[in-house]
């Protein structure tokens, strides 16, 4: 165990040991190099090339062993944690507390423009050939713009930011052309050690980076840097095929597949001889986390998919000694930063920041902005286009509730005569300020996905138990492999109580529509939804059916937003009153 190991376990054990965070007054951006080498770090950007506002959660619930622990912090325990202080910068950019009022104070976040500058700031203070960065997934998707070129105006702002490799969560959803065609433009490598063909298509021949083991992708990259040889392996989101319609990658199947990872870094470890091994990762945090419990030999795991931005790494034992975990945070609003100490075989030292983007103290890059300005000219009009004026802040990021969801529910019901409606618990999805103009922008920066058809269907009152248990499930299992990272499904039009600490079958109850009325096992009720992963896609894009609601009623007004009452879960750190 390394010196710096030991002091982020003990670390891990006394919050009190914790760095604090420190800005310089004059450049908070002024990063002492403080290592042989340098990786940069980004990750679920989720195709904002604009700064954004960003709302963290109020929920965040971790159950089990999870709770109390990073990620699941939330609010008031998580600047206790971090050591942060209330009503500052730091406050505003990690957690949800007067939100609203520091995001008038201090502006909007992150925008490429200013990752760019930042980028370049950090590359020069390592000093030439000592740096790397790396994009952990979810670049290419996210908004109207990345939805319109395929993810492709991404990939050309990726490559003036310099990415030197990436892995993939959302781009899958290109299909298999689409994403091929993201590889083909990106200018640095793309890495997934955990994505193969299926028997049929190995056996017909399909293309593979390697037909011998079937492996789709390039597995890893090795990088000299500053004398030095480090391994980056990447690691797609593992839950592709399940979260996502399988028509979008049909000769190939994922998996998080420890044990070819362990032979991955063993590979890099004994045959290539690497200094260090980090692993790109989409996982999502909890899996991260017991994944670096059971593979032996990776240095740092720089994370990703939910969301989390967590300012200081996890320490993890495994059988070969300690593996760092790390989240990096959405919506382009952080960059984080990992300065390694080098010897022959081993890292001395870690240091690491995580820094968050404040957009009103970076100079954009003039390259940048032009050319996002560029891409956006000739559907100025359709992006700019007002649909209507919010009275209440919109937002997304919880485990229970969202109110930009709640008013694309309400526009469902409204369009379709639904009882019930649903929307996905997507993670991404910016934040509209109260008073402020919601714009087609905004709206498709809520919706833009490749399978964004509404439909309606009848289904039994059990029936919709039924899928919010397994939904449900698929958030508070306490075994993180069977966790996929989103959020709960939200419930327009009934109300509902969840108490996630219980097992399937167990946690839903209470279910009532709005009119008090409960919703009965045997009984039909109409529901309206988006995003199916299985049905097919016909019909109208959920953007055109919210968008004419809008224009319709010109104010959005939230006046019965539904109820989830969240059982079992008092002093929880994890969750706060929203």
């Amino acid at each position: 165990m390394t010196i710096a190991r030991r002091a982020l376990l003990t670390a891990a054990a006394s919050t009190a040991l914790l760095p604090r965070l420190a800005w310089s007054a004059s450049d908070p951006y002024d990063v002492k190099m403080s290592g042989d080498v340098r990786i940069i770090h980004q990750t679920d950007t989720h195709a904002n090339a604009r700064p954004v506002h960003f709302r963290e959660p109020t929920q965040n619930i971790g159950v089990g062993s999870a709770e109390g622990r990073p990620p699941h912090l939330v609010g008031t325990a998580f600047l206790d944690f971090y050591h942060m202080k209330p009503d500052t910068r730091d406050a505003y950019a990690f957690t949800f507390l007067d939100f609203e009022a520091l995001a008038h104070r201090y502006g909007r976040l992150g925008g490429f423009a200013s990752l760019k500058t930042v980028i370049d700031s950090l590359r020069a203070g390592a000093g030439p050939g000592r740096s790397v960065l790396l994009d952990g997934g979810d670049l290419c998707q996210g908004t109207g713009m990345a939805n319109l070129t395929r993810g492709q105006n991404m990939v050309a702002l990726g490559n003036l930011l310099g990415i030197d490799a990436m892995t993939g969560h959302w781009e899958f959803t290109y299909g298999q052309d689409g994403i091929e065609a993201i590889i083909k433009a990106l200018h640095g490598r793309f890495i997934a050690q955990n994505v193969f063909l299926s028997a049929e298509s190995q056996m017909m021949g399909a293309p593979a980076f390697d037909q011998k083991t079937g492996r789709v992708f390039q597995p890893y990259v090795i990088r000299e840097l500053g004398g030095y040889r480090v391994g980056v392996i990447g690691q797609a989101f593992p839950y592709v095929p399940i979260a996502h319609p399988r028509r979008f990658t049909p000769d190939w199947r994922f998996g998080i597949h420890p044990g070819r990872m362990q032979k991955v870094v063993d590979e890099l470890r004994e045959v290539k001889k690497v200094d260090a091994v980090l692993l790109l990762s989409h996982n999502g945090m909890p899996v991260d986390l017991k994944l670096a419990s059971q593979v032996r030999g990776i240095d740092v795991i720089l994370g990703g998919h939910t969301h989390d931005a967590v300012p200081h790494p996890v320490p993890v034992k495994n059988p070969g000694g300690i593996t760092l975990v790390t989240n990096a945070g959405t919506a382009g609003k952080f960059i984080a930063v990992l300065d390694l100490e080098l010897a022959k075989g081993q890292v001395k030292d870690v240091h690491y920041r995580l820094l968050p983007i404040y957009a009103d103290q970076v100079k954009q890059d003039a390259a940048v902005a032009a050319a996002v300005e560029a891409q956006e000219a000739p559907h100025r009009a359709m992006l700019d286009e007002k649909l209507a004026e919010t009275e209440t802040l919109l937002y997304r990021r919880n485990n229970f509730y969202g109110s930009v969801d709640q008013v694309i529910m309400d526009a469902l019901r409204a369009e379709t005569g639904a009882q019930i409606a649903f929307s996905p618990g997507f993670r991404w999805g910016n934040t509209v300020l109260g008073g402020a103009a919601l714009t087609m922008g905004d709206l498709l920066a809520e919706t833009a996905i490749t399978y964004p058809m509404v439909y309606k269907q009848t289904m039994t009152g059990a029936q919709i138990k039924a899928m919010m248990e397994d939904v449900c499930d698929n958030l508070f299992n306490r075994n993180p492999y069977y966790q996929q990272g989103g959020d709960m499904i939200r419930v327009g039009g009934m109300n509902y109580a969840c108490a996630p600490a219980k097992s399937i079958g167990h946690r839903i109850s209470g279910m009532e529509l709005d009119d008090g009325t409960k919703v009965e096992a045997a009984k039909n009720y109409t529901i309206a939804s988006w995003a199916s992963v299985s049905l097919p896609q016909t019909g109208t894009p959920v953007w055109d059916v919210v968008a004419r609601h809008l224009r319709q009623v010109k104010t959005v007004k939230l006046t019965r937003p539904n109820r989830v009452k969240v059982l079992g879960i008092a002093g929880n750190p994890g969750y706060a009153a929203s």
